[in-house]
């Protein structure tokens, strides 16, 4: 249980991070680059992906990407969905000495780069959106049997991260495991459910932010802990994940994501 104490400490950090600032630093500052929604949604999931390690390393490398989509495409107005479609990556993104399993990121190579391309043009073939394919994806899984007509829509358990993780099966970037925290991939759904934020777009309104689950870090995990939020001895894993997000739903039952602004913010603040 979250001490009262506890709890207004965290209301107080989630109102002092989740501003316009917090875009600055963070690579939440890459959700706003294009202005299309096919386009915000594709570049937002790679952004996603990649944001791993030192800021300063991965950020220019997510940069990198929107200038080579631009310098295909902005003179003719297209954007990053566009880029995938045409596989125009393949041509734009070019390794060191033509050796596609040289390293783009960390332990990702070029080839890597190219097969989650791969899996996000087939995507964009199928429903023509990102959102789009997700939406339908997750719909046509929820059940039916047993449903009156005009019945309200039952609660739908299945994880929407998984759902995504499952999309890629080819794909080293995307996590995968049940037991993952998929941190990255709860990122990316924070920043595409959640509404009214001056940081997440709230795109995908079809999908609730009381389903959401806490994009669980090293930052997040340790500052959980201080505050007796988690045990001394708990994972960086979907198990310790899902138990902080029950501690944030007694704080925000409807929105349990807010509480990343607080945790994380307070993992990073060096003041």
């Amino acid at each position: 249980m979250v001490t009262l104490e506890v709890n207004d400490f965290l209301k107080k950090l989630a109102e002092k991070y989740e501003t316009k600032d917090f875009l600055l630093e963070d690579p939440s500052r890459f959700l706003r680059y294009y202005e299309r929604t096919t386009d915000r949604e594709v570049f937002a999931f790679v952004t996603a992906m990649l944001s791993f390690g030192n800021r300063k390393q991965f950020i220019p490398k997510i940069q990198k990407l929107a200038d080579l989509c631009d310098e295909w495409g902005k003179a003719k107005g297209l954007g990053f969905a566009a880029w995938i479609m045409s596989g125009a990556y393949r041509t734009s993104l070019l390794p060191p000495e033509g050796n596609a399993e040289k390293k783009f990121y960390r332990f990702y190579s070029y080839n890597d780069m190219y097969v989650l391309f791969d899996d996000l043009q087939q995507i964009l073939r199928i429903s023509g959106s990102f959102g789009r394919f997700f939406r339908e994806s997750w719909e046509d899984m929820r059940p039916t049997e047993g449903r009156e007509p005009g019945a309200t829509e039952p609660e739908f358990a299945y994880p929407l991260d998984r759902l995504i993780s499952e999309s890629f099966p080819s794909s080293a970037i995307v996590s995968k495991g049940k037991n993952s925290a998929n941190k990255r991939i709860q990122m990316f759904l924070r920043w595409m459910v959640r509404r009214n934020s001056p940081v997440d777009l709230g795109l995908w309104t079809w999908y609730s932010p009381k389903k959401l689950i806490i994009p669980l870090d090293v930052h997040v995990l340790q500052e959980s802990i201080k505050l007796g939020l988690l045990p001394a001895n708990a994972k960086a894993d979907r198990k310790t994940a899902l138990m902080l997000t029950e501690r944030m739903k007694e704080i925000w039952p409807e929105d349990p994501c807010r509480g990343d602004f607080a945790l994380f913010g307070l993992g990073v603040d060096k003041d």
